[in-house]
């Protein structure tokens, strides 16, 4: 007997292959709405996820994720058949997103939230000098960098592992703290820290060394002051095929070569 109908709200990247999925798709299964499906389903690749999940921090529905883009870490395998069946045997992966509030030069506020990581970066030449405290503790009075991030465990396979951060494991309640060329000092390679850790970072000379902030896309320029945390008011589930779960394949990814 074969699963229930559900009622699923497709979404899609812009590329020709996901936009062509996605004709073929809502034929086969119909499309409702958003705000009134029980399952959204992505197609594209992870960028195409990551933004169906955003949508998702309010009404907190479950994304099931096709690929039909070029990394995919985050998606199923594409197939059209048997959708509602897939749906139905998925195996569950709650995330919790992490709270950026950046304070510009201006003095003005800005409030994001990120799946992957929240990053900063150098706008300029000039390499940014930053100070770090962790729980309103200092733990390192300058740190000379290209960058840094606090990477979520979902996020920890993505632009964290090129930075060579750790890979976290979900259900670790670790947060990873990276540094992007690290230059003083030199040697430092980051930290863990718990996962209920509320981590700040104070610009060293945000005029002369502008500093941008971004959680996952969603940029801001020009900062002095940045605070990150995990934000339990806002989970999110994400739906995987049995034998492809994400802790599965984080776990691979820290066999790959």
């Amino acid at each position: 007997m074969g699963a229930m109908k559900i009622q699923i709200a497709f979404t899609a990247s812009r590329r020709p292959e996901a936009q062509e999925a996605l004709e073929r798709l809502t034929k086969r299964y119909g499309q409702c709405p958003e705000a009134e499906a029980e399952v959204v389903v992505a197609l594209g690749g992870d960028g195409a996820m990551l933004d169906a999940m955003r949508r998702r921090f309010d009404d907190h529905k479950p994304v099931y994720g096709m690929n039909r883009g070029t990394v995919g870490f985050l998606m199923n395998d594409f197939e059209e058949d048997d959708l509602f069946e897939r749906i139905d045997k998925a195996s569950k992966a709650t995330l919790l997103p992490l709270r950026m509030v950046a304070t510009d030069v201006h003095g003005e506020h800005f409030e994001r939230l990120a799946i992957n990581e929240v990053s900063l970066f150098r706008q300029t030449a000039q390499s940014t000098k930053l100070r770090i405290r962790v729980d309103e503790r200092e733990r390192m009075n300058e740190l000379t960098c290209d960058g840094i991030m606090v990477a979520t465990p979902a996020g920890s396979t993505a632009y964290n592992l090129s930075a060579h951060g750790p890979i976290l494991p979900i259900g670790a309640n670790l947060m990873a703290l990276t540094p992007v060329s690290s230059f003083r000092p030199r040697r430092w390679r980051g930290a863990l820290l718990r996962h209920d850790a509320k981590v700040e970072f104070e610009i060293v000379e945000p005029n002369r060394r502008p500093v941008s902030a971004a959680a996952d896309n969603q940029e801001v320029r020009d900062i002095a002051h940045v605070r990150v945390m995990e934000d339990r008011s806002k989970p999110l589930t994400m739906l995987f095929d049995p034998g492809h779960a994400l802790d599965e394949r984080i776990l691979r990814e820290q066999f790959a070569f």
